[in-house]
């Protein structure tokens, strides 16, 4: 200004000058100006007195600061190409001191770094704490000459006319580099951040940084950022740049070397203003305008230490040892196929040759053919010509003569023209199906009196349904968590999934694609399942075409639309499981779940179909339940944490769903809930209670039904009194509660009604239990738990136990996609004991 105003009052109202004497007055006017700029300067501003010192490392400089000096303290450095040295500037004022602010300006080559004391940092709500002890580690540019000396400047100054004492000292850190599996020990404040350098050894690709502490608070911050300058290490910053976490006792991150391009990066710990951000307690302070909180004692011992983490054979390793376990299973499955093949053309060269193998000569009597099944063959793979020979013509069976075409219609008629209302008006079903259903002991026969056709077609619905409501719900799972995924890699926030971070390994764009691999075996094992299913429906309908006798009127109907979706939804789980895997946190931890549901409730309906195959729920009905399941499992995870109303109206309606659906089985579906329903439950109270004391009809489904009220109303009770944070897991108990209840009463109910179990289905009931024991201790290990915040959930972060790739929950995938197969297995076969026995004989329980 001064300059502008000194050209102006010598050139207003001045005529142009010549050519010539230009450049000799610009020269004069030039050095004019300047002298008054000078003159000007000192009349505007007062006189501060600028000293500058030489300084010399690990000194400590006791001076006084006013507005009215400066003091700049001059250092200088030998930087060495091959070694990094840090350096470290403390600074220290007295408490009194606080009113008055101290600048520091620290100027380096190719950065600054400023910072005022006390500092002033800003928490929840914008509460401030001051802090008049302050550590920074200067950032160390790097030098392309072999070694070269760096100067450095550090200005003291303040606009208090009043004198302010502070304490410098400079010092180097001579463990500024972090060295492979070396481990580290060093305290941290949150106005005394500390940040270390690493850089890869060759042949290392890929390091785990683990930061450590035997205190859970202070809450404190662990970042990886680049080598560049400014290093962001305060509370307010720290998120700006590079990948970073949140932790109270653990913390750990995987560093790959692609990511930093000159193969070394700075590893920041910060400790934070307030311990909210952890779970830690956050105290009422009273809120005034720039009132300051003594923050307290906030300092943390922590150690790091950096290892190599896993190469790609690991990698390679882990992927064969995943494939190898469930591709067993396919070469079991062919084997044990092969053996029952094997062993059914010998029993059907017996019954075609009897001659050349008569019982004299063996010594025992023949067997029957439909004795022997196994996971892919129902027992019904013999020719038609000797099936109907030996039903028509001996008595081994206990069949009648009678004509096969008086059986059914042919199987050759189109399933597209039959719907079920044409079929559930038979003359008998409308006049009687009410005294059918309600006689004291009911077999099969009395239950499964529809077209088999109609009810097939109504069971594939299942399939179908369960197959679109897939796709339909898979597709955008796969385009959130992808953007999840996009997010972490974009923002560096690492809390917003909940790895295992000390066994996470990356490859790609995925953090943990261990966690995702694991989810193999519950596809691979599913699509194994819709095989041996295929097969056995294929071979049934073989038998159907040819009218077998075994298979028109023996055993437990064969329905496999059920069994379709079952395999289907176990596939799905894997998927979505996966898809939850990619970033785990509570907002989509329902797409761990929806299929649990899914495959809990397909396996109740499945139980229920084998006995009562003409009343059980349509696939509308059953999934509509399912939909209501998965939506108060939504509820509960958004509001259910605390929310007394909520737990109150869920366990209302858990035990009157369990009330209705009791009475639904009670009586078979034959009762109605319309406006007379509390004068009929008077009447029966009055009738078989107060007028005369009469047990119960039927008393094996009372049984059941009160074992189910007990143990469904003691999960009510359970969960309005402790009000569990995971929600979804409980309601899964629940599912799985009910289920182990209902398979034990079967299994029970089986036998006590003189029928037996099989050696297949025998081993595979052992064997799924051993397995299940196993899947559920890994499963309770807990290795981490969106129900806490992102570092408490660190603290339950365990190393790999398993090829060095694999942790404990990976284990649980494993073990867990097992044992669901092993229970549709039992499930498939537990009943093929009554391929040979009429249904009229199959008592329904």
């Amino acid at each position: 200004m001064v300059l502008r105003s000194c050209w102006k009052s010598r050139h207003k109202n001045s005529s142009r000058p010549a050519p010539r004497l230009i450049r000799a007055g610009l020269a004069a006017l030039f050095w004019l100006c300047v002298t008054q700029l000078a003159c000007g300067s000192g009349a505007v501003g007062e006189t501060k007195n600028v000293v500058q010192k030489d300084a010399e490392f690990d000194v400590t400089y006791n001076d006084t600061v006013t507005s009215e000096n400066q003091t700049i303290y001059a250092f200088n450095h030998t930087v060495s190409r091959n070694k990094t040295e840090g350096v470290r500037v403390r600074v220290d004022v007295s408490p009194q001191n606080l009113e008055s602010t101290i600048l520091f300006v620290v100027r380096q080559k190719q950065a600054v770094l400023s910072f005022q004391v006390p500092l002033i940092l800003r928490g929840l709500y914008q509460r401030k704490y001051p802090y008049n002890h302050v550590g920074r580690t200067l950032c160390q540019p790097p030098t392309r000459a072999a070694s070269e000396t760096q100067y450095f400047f550090v200005d003291v100054s303040t606009l208090s006319a009043q004198g302010t004492n502070y304490q410098l000292r400079v010092s180097r850190v001579e463990s500024f580099t972090l060295q492979t599996d070396k481990k580290f020990t060093f305290t941290a404040s949150p106005s005394q951040p500390q940040y270390f350098k690493y850089v890869f050894p060759d042949g290392v690709d890929t390091v785990i940084v683990k930061v450590n502490s035997d205190m859970n608070f202070p809450c404190s911050v662990m970042s990886i950022q680049d080598i560049q300058c400014p290093v962001y290490d305060l509370d307010n910053n720290v998120a700006f740049l590079g990948m970073y976490q949140t932790m109270t006792k653990k913390g750990a991150i995987t560093v790959q070397r692609k990511d930093f391009p000159r193969n070394s990066f700075y590893v920041v710990v910060v400790v934070k203003t307030e311990d909210e951000a952890c779970g830690g307690p956050l105290h009422f302070y009273p809120l005034r305008p720039d009132e300051l909180i003594d923050a307290g004692n906030r300092t943390k011992v922590l150690d790091v230490v950096v290892s190599p983490a896993i190469n790609s054979e690991v990698y390679v390793m882990g992927m064969l040892f995943c494939l190898g376990i469930f591709l067993s299973f396919y070469l079991l499955t062919l084997l044990v196929t092969c053996v029952e093949n094997k062993r059914m053309n010998k029993k059907r060269a017996v019954l075609e040759n009897p001659a050349d193998m008569s019982p004299a000569e063996t010594g025992k009597t023949p067997a029957s053919p439909y004795e022997y099944g196994s996971f892919a063959d129902n027992g019904s793979t013999l020719s038609s010509e000797a099936i109907t020979e030996s039903a028509t013509s001996t008595d081994n069976y206990g069949y009648m003569e009678r004509s096969l075409d008086s059986v059914g219609r042919s199987r050759h008629e189109s399933l597209s023209s039959v719907e079920e209302d044409d079929y559930d008006t038979l003359e008998d079903i409308n006049s009687d199906k009410n005294i059918v259903r309600t006689k004291k002991f009911l077999c099969v026969s009395d239950l499964a009196r529809k077209d088999k056709r109609v009810l097939s077609k109504k069971y594939q619905i299942y399939f179908w349904n369960i197959a679109t409501i897939a796709v339909f719900y898979a597709l955008p799972v796969i385009q959130l968590v992808i953007t999840y995924q996009t997010v972490v890699n974009v923002t560096g926030n690492q809390d917003i999934c909940y790895y295992n971070f000390l066994c996470a390994h990356p490859l790609g764009a995925l953090s943990a694609f261990n966690n995702i691999l694991s989810n193999l075996g519950y596809v691979m094992l599913g699509l194994l399942f819709l095989l041996i299913v295929l097969k056995r429906d294929i071979v049934h309908n073989r038998a159907l075409v040819r009218n077998d006798l075994n298979a028109l009127e023996c055993g437990i109907p064969k329905h496999f639309g059920l069994f379709y979706a079952m395999g289907t939804a176990l596939m799905m789980e894997g998927l979505l499981s996966a898809c939850y895997h990619v970033c785990p946190n509570y907002t989509n931890f329902q797409f761990d779940t929806s299929f649990m549901y899914m495959i809990a409730g397909l396996c109740m309906l499945k139980l229920y179909q084998k006995r009562h195959p003409d009343i059980n729920a349509s696939a509308y009905t059953a999934y509509a339940c399912l939909a209501a399941v998965i939506f108060f499992s939504v509820l509960g995870v958004v509001f259910g944490k605390g929310n007394m109303a909520f737990w109150i109206v869920f366990s209302v309606i858990h035990i009157l769903a369990t009330l209705l659906l009791s009475t639904q089985l009670y009586y078979m579906g034959r009762w109605r809930l319309n406006a007379g329903i509390l004068r009929r439950m008077l009447h029966i109270i009055y009738t078989d209670c107060i007028r005369q004391c009469s047990g119960p009809m039927y008393i094996d489904r009372m049984v059941l039904l009160v074992m189910g009220n007990i143990v469904n109303w003691s999960l009510a009770a359970y969960g309005l009194i402790e009000r569990p944070n995971d929600f979804a897991s409980y309601l899964l108990a629940i599912a799985i509660c009910n289920l182990l209840l209902y398979f034990a009463f079967y299994i029970i109910m089986k036998l006590r009604s003189g029928e037996r179990i099989k050696c297949l289905p025998l081993v595979c009931i052992l064997f799924t239990a051993v397995v299940w024991g196993f899947a559920l201790y890994f499963f309770f290990q807990g290795l981490s738990t969106w129900q806490k915040t992102p570092a408490e959930s660190r603290e339950h972060n365990r190393d790999c136990i398993l090829l060095f790739f694999f942790d404990d929950h990976d284990i649980w995938h494993f073990l867990s996609s097992i044992a669901m197969f092993g229970s549709f297995l039992v499930l498939l076969t537990m009943d093929d004991d009554l391929d040979t026995i009429q249904r009229d004989k199959i008592y329904v329980f």
